[in-house]
């Protein structure tokens, strides 16, 4: 009996021994069984990690204001897009006030970034605070605006005051016995009209020109012509046309034909534009246009690098331009600096 009971205390004992193997696995594969919460915050990283979608509002003039204009707007969008990372939501207006309210609503919808091509310099100054104060940065495009620097991130513009000047050094070069001006002007206001002028009234003033007649077409084709035609219809004396830009001196020019007036190189008025549409720049090939100045609407890409890098390396960035001659203009050069077709 005492070995009977001695073999059975051995196999009781085996078994619990058994039994303690049992439970040491499970409680050794406890934290692999949590393993997955543990890493839960790795599940996430991919959301993390995701590229955030950048909220832009874009403030513009119309494309239709000019091919110039076209040009740029074709720009803006070829940039920012979403594939490239942005939610681009645009407002086009040639009136201050409605680009102004406009740019509030933008503030209000809480985009990242408001870029700005203000139909005339002045009255930014509350919005663009309102902006800063909502944490939206700024940044201007095409052209410049009366305002604090500190108000924006940087703009990248062109330099409408010396265009301007390059343009009135031009036409003085050409030593003409005398200068009786059509001045044919922009939109009253904008960074381009007023760049664009200051040169020419700077000759008035001086007395070295003569101001004939100085009248917005406010960037129009048709009141450009209107413009002329009234001139003409006057018989008052002229010889040059400034017009700034190139859809108004196509409608002078539409003006001059009508009435049997010659114009280009060596002809009786002097014809001058500006924005180097491709189309222009052939009037200058075939001589039929004497000058045009650039102003490059590329400025789209300098602003995608500037939000994607968080870098600004100058407040200001000026687009490199120049003036046409048709005395020296090539084939080439309309095809490496024309706008459009």
């Amino acid at each position: 009996m005492k070995k009977v009971l001695g073999i059975l205390l051995v196999v009781a004992l085996v078994l619990g021994m058994c039994a303690c193997g049992a439970k040491t696995p499970a409680a050794t594969d406890a934290p692999k069984a949590d393993a997955p919460k543990a890493d839960a915050p790795k599940a996430d990283a991919p959301k993390a990690d995701a590229k955030k979608v950048i909220k832009v509002g874009i403030v513009n003039n119309p494309p239709s204001e000019s091919g110039y204009r076209a040009a740029n707007v074709a720009d803006m969008e070829k940039v920012f897009t979403e594939a490239n990372g942005y939610k681009a939501s645009t407002f086009y207006s040639l009136k201050n006030d409605e680009q102004l309210n406009a740019a509030k609503q933008f503030i209000t919808d809480g985009v990242d970034y408001l870029l700005l091509s203000a139909a005339a310099t002045d009255g930014w100054d509350a919005v663009l605070k309102s902006a800063k104060e909502a944490g939206v940065k700024v940044f201007l495009f095409d052209r410049m605006i009366k305002a604090d620097e500190s108000l924006y991130e940087a703009a990248v513009v062109s330099d409408m005051a010396n265009q301007g000047t390059t343009a009135v050094n031009w036409l003085k070069a050409q030593k003409l016995p005398e200068y009786n001006v059509i001045h044919i002007q922009g939109a009253m206001g904008s960074d381009a009209q007023i760049g664009r002028t200051a040169a020419l009234d700077a000759e008035f003033k001086a007395g070295t020109m003569k101001k004939v007649v100085q009248q917005t077409a406010t960037w129009d084709e048709a009141q450009a012509k209107k413009i002329v035609e009234s001139v003409i219809n006057s018989k008052e004396k002229f010889n040059v046309i400034y017009a700034e830009n190139d859809g108004m001196a196509k409608g002078a020019v539409a003006a001059l034909d009508e009435a049997g007036i010659t114009h280009g190189v060596g002809k009786d008025v002097v014809v001058m534009g500006f924005d180097c549409n491709k189309w222009a720049l052939r009037e200058l090939l075939a001589k039929k246009w004497n000058y045009d100045g650039q102003c490059s609407p590329f400025q789209a890409k300098v602003i995608d690098e500037m939000i994607k890098s968080g870098k600004v390396a100058s407040k200001k960035v000026i687009s490199e331009e120049k003036g046409f001659d048709a005395n020296t203009l090539t084939q080439a050069d309309i095809d490496t600096y024309g706008l459009g077709e």
